[in-house]
């Protein structure tokens, strides 16, 4: 759902149920998100009372959740964590317009390298993500993350303003004061067969390979990479990794 979406996965809920039930089903229940260009795993429930149950796993931060993501660049350190809080702030461009940004609690002071305690931002949320690289060649990398906490587009975020590793096909937060198609490296463009000016076209490779709710027996969900990013790993010399 959102401003300018005009199909919504809410919106197609009482027909996938008649579809997997029969026609006096009840429409499933969302229990969680994923941003509109994510693809992946996506949890719905047959009953109120388990969308409530799993929303309230979602909430307290039980459940696993695994994202693959084709990056530009190489993150230094290949593993580790990013916990840098995040707040959503106007950009004043000459087309304003609205982005996550980090919200960091400290600052280096310019003048002898101090670390100064920065101006608490109240709007801030804590978000910590967990990345590990699988895979390097042609000037991207395949990334595994982790997101600990869920802040929107956490990931995105903390890929591109934390790492200096923004997610192929994220025009969004690949510039910070304007509105842009992904300016691509040289051997990217010309692994991937693909002008500067194409670049627009290039949809976000961020995938929600695998959750696991933690019900009792626990249940683990992995949904396979869609045909456009195998092809980008195979055109980029990404390894696909074997699990």
């Amino acid at each position: 759902g959102g401003p300018g979406i005009k199909n919504c996965i809410a919106d197609v809920l009482p027909i996938l149920a008649k579809m997997l039930e029969n026609m006096k089903a009840e429409p499933l229940h969302l229990c969680h998100r994923l941003d509109k260009e994510t693809t992946g795993v996506m949890v719905l429930a047959r009953s109120k009372e388990a969308a409530e149950k799993i929303r309230l796993l979602f909430k307290t931060r039980q459940v696993e959740k695994i994202y693959w993501a084709i990056v530009l660049g190489d993150p230094d350190p290949v593993e580790g964590v990013v916990e840098i809080p995040i707040v959503e702030k106007e950009v004043q461009s000459h087309q304003s317009h609205y982005k996550m940004t980090l919200a960091p609690r400290y600052r280096v002071c310019p003048e002898d390298g101090r670390l100064v305690r920065a101006r608490g931002q109240r709007r801030s949320e804590r978000a910590v993500t967990r990345y590990r690289r699988l895979a390097a060649a042609s000037a991207c990398s395949l990334l595994q993350l982790q997101p600990v906490t869920g802040v929107k587009h956490q990931i995105r975020v903390h890929l591109a303003y934390g790492l200096g590793c923004p997610i192929l096909g994220d025009h969004k937060y690949s510039h910070w004061s304007k509105l842009a198609p992904q300016k691509l490296p040289e051997l990217t463009l010309r692994r991937l067969k693909l002008e500067q000016s194409k670049a627009r076209h290039l949809p976000l490779h961020l995938h929600a390979h695998r959750l696991c709710l933690p019900l009792g027996q626990p249940l683990d969900f992995v949904c396979k990479l869609p045909l456009f990013f195998q092809k980008t790993l195979r055109k980029l010399e990404l390894d696909i990794p074997k699990d």
